[in-house]
């Protein structure tokens, strides 16, 4: 076995491709229906479903730190924990605090930042290809749930304070989305960067597209049961584990490991 197999191995993280891409967008449509599950359809609150979600994603986290390789299966129900703990936090601080939605985003946006910050200042790079001891994992995932969080609140705001509403909302982060995928294959922009800009684009791309779904027709949405459109989605990302390639990331000193 040779060394740069045995660095490909370590990384516990997937390779970011279209597949990735696919089960992450799919995953914050889950966080948003299956939060407003619990915290609206069960009536259980923004603040006990946050430290439901809280305490589960505390739980996968330490055991994706304790994991020895990459497993899918766990990784991307981590995933859908932050984005799920995103949802409650982010209406329980625009809602319950009275905090606002532009309020909730200035103050997650400087979170995320200081995070970020935080991380390069430590290990010079915040590339999610050096992921690969528990010090960073840990960078990684706080700045995942905070990117996950700082989306809900992104998704509400343009969707209620700027008025869009939820599909208009939708097509504003899709542009973007769109916009970050022609910096990729048409510039020399930071991939780093656009990693990042895409992953908290996704969110409230998500947001909308789940609040779209669940939310009473007098608000702009579908009215479907949240329960039954959260299994639907769960059964989808299900088979884009079992359908879809899922290896782990290459560590930067790998043959071919881009930034």
């Amino acid at each position: 076995m040779n060394e740069a197999f045995q660095r490909e191995t370590l990384s516990k993280v997937p390779e970011v491709t279209l597949a990735f891409w696919i089960i992450k967008i799919a995953a914050t449509t889950l966080g948003e229906t299956g939060g407003d599950s619990v915290t609206m359809t069960l009536n259980w609150g923004y603040l006990v479903g946050t430290a439901i979600f809280l305490g589960l994603l505390i739980v996968l986290v330490i055991a994706q730190i304790l994991a020895k390789k990459f497993y899918p299966a766990l990784y991307w129900a981590t995933i859908v924990a932050s984005t799920t703990f995103g949802t409650t936090m982010a209406d329980f601080a625009d809602r319950s605090l009275g905090i606002g939605y532009t309020g909730g985003s200035s103050l997650l946006f400087v979170c995320l930042v200081a995070i970020l910050g935080l991380w390069y200042w430590s290990e010079r790079s915040i590339s999610v290809n050096t992921v690969n001891t528990p010090k960073i994992e840990a960078f990684y995932w706080a700045a995942i749930t905070f990117s996950q969080t700082l989306g809900t609140a992104l998704g509400d705001w343009t969707a209620d304070t700027g008025g869009l509403g939820y599909e208009g909302g939708a097509l504003v982060f899709a542009a973007g989305l769109a916009v970050i995928a022609a910096l990729y294959f048409w510039s020399g922009v930071s991939r780093v960067l656009l990693f990042w800009a895409a992953f908290i684009l996704t969110r409230p791309l998500g947001a909308t597209v789940g609040d779209y779904l669940d939310k009473p027709r007098a608000d702009g949405g579908l009215a479907l049961s949240r329960p039954l459109a959260s299994a639907v989605i769960a059964a989808f990302i299900i088979l884009c584990l079992f359908v879809l390639p899922q290896r782990a990331g290459r560590h930067p000193q790998a043959p071919g490991a881009t930034a």
